[in-house]
């Protein structure tokens, strides 16, 4: 790790040295060499490498040296001005054709599908590199198969895009293109990232710099490497070490003008220094994100730098700062936008923003539009949760309500207790103070009277949403005695459950002495038996829950209730087969700001979440879950199974 850094202050000190518009003679047509190939050959330049290559092109001779400037020009223009790097790939088709060279012309098209799905055409990159693949050679392919892992990803589609970076690997080992391997590591510690396996992501993305600093040449890759694996430091919250491999980033993208790298550094610098309460530097980064993307007119950039910033003013209780923002984000993001994982978190900003700034109305559209998004992209179950929200909104305005009459009544017991002491002190005007007292009283029990209509309502609310969750698992129950298809009915009976999960939360809210949270041993000690009897092993498989008691707020309790559901199912299905015993066991321990939720078994060292690639629908809901309350799991497969997470009690308020 310490030669990483010195390598890295070699490279500024080098930069600050040699700042000159250009540090090398890239072009020179007398040499037998006239091209040193940039990125391949050298890295020795500036800024102004693409006005040498521009002006060199034309002149170039034989064609296949013009086609690789001209190639190397549109690809790295993109960094800087995706319109022109489009007119230079098309430059480039035009010559190509003319002269029936479909190499070159498979070549111009993988850097046209680079160009166009950053443009936010990812269909139209798709088929050109589709396209490109019977043209060009076997060395060519792993770059090709990197732009496409990239329409996937930006799609949602996350397994496609790891077998794109696999099958990228996979060639760069069989040709020994180091470049290659680490581009496919690099891309792998993206994708890792996005599902939420930070350590994987990590241990990836330092592969991939390892690789690239064996190469010696500090490219546009590189860069987005270090912003890759500072992402993973971030999440796992080794925050100073996140900021030195941004900070790499941000010079090598400053040195040869990298704007792509540089605003997607800066939204990630910006999150940083929010989650620091760093609000003055938090701006700063935001405006740099702004910049760099408005320079290299980038939709995608534009909406994610004001995705950022519209967080940051919700964490700065701007919120409506905040709503200016995110709409201005969800304005930027067209049909064609594609990204529909960013926009259900603008959406999630913008409804939280609304709701900070207590326009509910605003924010339950919101977060419906989140829900829809969300839905594309994880399949999670929107009409229940649109009715959730609903709900939710509701009992927020009235649990206001009740803080604003509490508030009030403290207030008039302070004066109580003052008009008390004056009548002593003044006993003249004893008979004054004693009406005022009465006058007091008559308050408190008509607030009181209000108070408890109040919490009445609220407890009807949780009744009628366990009833409407009864009535759902009644219907998915009836439903299932008609379906023939085994598959159907277990998928039935597993979404049975799920509901049954919420429906236990809302009974135990409207049942308990608190309307927020939820005692969650009882919780779990409910839900464990209904699932055992449901599955008819109430006789042979023993729940215990060796754990205090411990309340959570209810919009945590009710995904960690749906994490267990999934993962008693699991245990109920595999881990004892041929009508065998055993005992399941769950905890959930509070440790300073620490959630620690344990799922153990003494089956047979089953589980259907024993490999990443793992694409089950109760594996994605965990997933899914998991990352929603910002967590962490870990699986372990030895006398048993034993499937724990770690959640971050502020991240996931």
């Amino acid at each position: 790790m310490s030669s990483f850094f010195q390598k890295g202050m070699y490279f500024l000190l080098f930069s600050l040295l040699n700042c000159g518009p250009i540090f090398s003679q890239i072009i020179d047509f007398s040499s037998e060499n006239p091209y040193k190939k940039v990125f391949v050959d050298t890295d020795n330049f500036g800024t102004s490498y693409l006005d040498s290559l521009e002006e060199a092109y034309p002149l170039a001779k034989p064609d296949s040296l013009k086609f690789s400037i001209l190639n190397d020009l549109a690809y790295y223009s993109h960094t800087r001005n995706l319109v022109k790097a489009l007119g230079f790939t098309e430059i480039g088709l035009r010559l190509t054709s003319a002269l029936k060279d479909t190499l070159w012309q498979g070549r111009f098209q993988i850097t046209q599908g680079a160009i166009l799905l950053r443009m936010e055409k990812l269909q139209a990159a798709e088929e050109v590199l589709e396209n490109a693949k019977a043209k060009v050679l076997e060395k060519d392919l792993a770059h090709l198969n990197t732009q496409l892992g990239y329409v996937y990803e930006r799609r949602g589609q996350l397994g496609k895009a790891v077998d794109y970076a696999l099958e990228s690997l996979r060639l760069g080992e069989k040709l020994n293109d180091k470049r290659a391997i680490a581009m496919a590591y690099s891309d792998l510690s993206n994708l890792f990232w996005k599902q939420s396996k930070f350590e994987s992501g990590l241990e990836y993305g330092l592969l991939s710099l390892a690789l690239f600093e064996e190469r010696g040449i500090n490219d546009m890759d590189y860069g987005f490497t270090l912003f890759v694996v500072g992402n993973n430091y971030m999440s796992l919250q080794a925050h100073e070490k996140a900021l030195n491999y941004l900070q790499h980033a941000i010079a090598i993208g400053e040195r040869y003008g990298f704007y792509n790298n540089l605003s997607d550094t800066y939204i990630l610098l910006l999150d940083l220094y929010a989650y620091q309460n760093n609000f003055e530097k938090a701006e700063e980064a935001g405006a740099n994100a702004l910049k760099y993307a408005e320079l290299l007119t980038n939709n995608f950039m534009l909406m994610s730098s004001w995705l950022s910033i519209g967080k940051l003013r919700n964490l700065e209780g701007k919120y409506g700062e905040a709503i200016e923002n995110l709409q201005k984000a969800i304005s930027i993001a067209t049909a064609d936008f594609g990204d529909t994982f960013r926009l259900s978190q603008a959406y999630a900003a913008l409804g939280k923003a609304y709701a900070g700034n207590h326009q509910y109305q605003e924010a339950y559209k919101a977060f419906d539009e989140y829900d829809k998004y969300k839905s594309l992209v994880f399949t999670a179950e929107a009409d229940q949760r649109t009715s959730l929200l609903r709900t939710e909104f509701e009992v927020a305005k009235k649990e206001s309500t009740i803080s604003a009459q509490e508030t009030r009544i403290q207030r008039q017991r302070t004066s109580q207790n003052l008009i008390i002491i004056i009548s002593v002190l003044l006993f003249l005007l004893l008979l004054f103070s004693y009406k005022a007292i009465q006058n007091k009283l008559t308050i408190n029990t008509l607030l009181r009277k209000q108070n408890a209509e109040k919490e009445f309502l609220l407890k009807e609310i949780h009744h009628r949403v366990k009833n409407n969750l009864e009535i759902v698992t009644s219907l998915l129950s009836l439903q299932s005695a008609q379906i023939d298809d085994p598959n159907i009915v277990a998928a039935m009976q597993k979404s049975q459950h799920r509901v049954q999960s919420m429906s236990i939360i809302h009974q135990k809210l409207y049942q308990g002495d608190s309307l927020a949270n939820i005692e969650m041993k009882d919780y779990f000690q409910n839900l464990g038996n209904y699932i055992i009897h449901s599955y008819g092993t109430g006789e042979r498989i023993t729940l215990v829950c060796p754990m205090n008691k411990i309340e959570l707020d209810v919009d945590i309790a009710i995904p960690i209730g749906l994490i267990v559901n999934e993962l008693l199912t699991n245990a109920m299905k595999y881990a004892f087969p041929a009508q065998a015993s055993g005992k399941i066991e769950i905890s959930l321990e509070e440790i300073g700001t620490v959630l620690h939720l344990e799922v153990a078994d003494n089956g047979v060292g089953t589980s259907a979440m024993k490999t990443p690639e793992s694409s089950g629908f109760g594996t994605q809901l965990i997933a899914l879950l998991t990352s929603q309350l910002e967590g962490k799991m870990k699986l372990t497969v030895q006398n048993g199974t034993s499937i724990s997470f770690k959640f971050h009690l502020n991240k996931a308020a």
